[in-house]
């Protein structure tokens, strides 16, 4: 089965060589020293490893302003230029009048009619499912996504089966700050099971947004383990893809490349694609709203 496993992490662009600020250059990362060779910055936002591609994604798309989580996770999930359509950018959570877009246009949705098998990795603890039983509807694009396909959202025991992953990949806060009896996993384990999961289906999708909390200046004490979990996580991805597999990161504005501010940056976003596909997916996406298409070009 051809594959593709998308990685969304909230809030990431490419900043500054900056060893103060910019949490890449200032604990380093692996993935980019080692599949890469060296590190993006905003004067070398172009690498290539092997089969694999970093580049910069445009997230402004013609409108003015600081570009937030609700129009530009639109763009990328379905294929638009929510901005423009609105005529600002807008966050954290869907415009009113985006809510019929991502309902006709979102990429589950686009997967579903082409007969393709498609899986959302996260899992969600019971507080979330609280929420949302309550009838309150603030979600992330993903999510509603998944609410309006009808798809199943995973809870906690699909973390003991090892059939989800949690947010912050390797379970320490639902371990830790919530008291889930869950075991700590490494890194690694949590990339061979996106891996194992994402070979199950032709389009896997798993998020991650504490890097945006971190950019904020929440959960700052919390930002260095983060960052090596999430180095050796997306190391363990691209040198164990399996060989009909695609991997895509990406994100939807800019945030923790500048730790000096606690709010979204004009930076362009991080953009890595991995394995089968990849070299048409870095050809072919240059903003937000081409994400969509580019992958699904890959089922035509």
């Amino acid at each position: 089965m051809r594959s593709t496993v998308m990685v969304f992490i909230d809030g990431v662009g490419i900043g500054k060589e900056d060893y103060q600020n910019n949490p890449f250059f200032r604990f380093g990362f692996k993935t980019f020293s080692e599949i890469f060779g060296t590190m993006p910055h905003l004067n070398n936002m172009k690498l290539n490893g092997e089969n694999s591609f970093l580049f910069p994604v445009d997230a402004l798309m013609g409108v003015p302003g600081i570009p937030l989580s609700g129009t530009g996770q639109t763009s990328i999930f379905c294929g638009i230029n929510a901005q423009k359509k609105i005529g600002k950018h807008f966050g954290p959570y869907p415009y009113s009048t985006l809510v019929p877009v991502i309902e006709e246009k979102n990429i589950f949705k686009e997967f579903i009619r082409k007969k393709k098998k498609v899986a959302f990795a996260n899992a969600y603890p019971k507080v979330f499912f609280d929420y949302v039983d309550s009838g309150r509807r603030r979600l992330s694009v993903t999510t509603f996504s998944c609410i309006l396909n009808g798809m199943r959202l995973n809870k906690i025991s699909d973390l003991h089966s090892g059939n989800a992953l949690s947010a912050e990949i390797d379970n320490r806060r639902l371990a830790e700050r919530m008291g889930y009896k869950l075991k700590v996993i490494k890194p690694e384990t949590a990339a061979a099971r996106l891996i194992r999961l994402g070979s199950k289906n032709h389009f896997t999708l798993f998020e991650i947004f504490h890097t945006d909390h971190m950019g904020h200046g929440r959960n700052i004490e919390w930002l260095e383990y983060f960052h090596n979990v999430l180095d050796r996580f997306l190391l363990g991805l691209i040198k164990n893809l399996e060989k009909d597999m695609t991997l895509i990161v990406c994100s939807d504005h800019g945030n923790y490349e500048d730790l000096s501010i606690k709010m979204h940056t004009l930076n362009p976003t991080l953009c890595i694609t991995a394995g089968k596909d990849s070299q048409m997916l870095s050809k072919r996406i240059r903003k937000l709203s081409d994400i969509k298409s580019a992958i699904m070009r890959i089922y035509d």
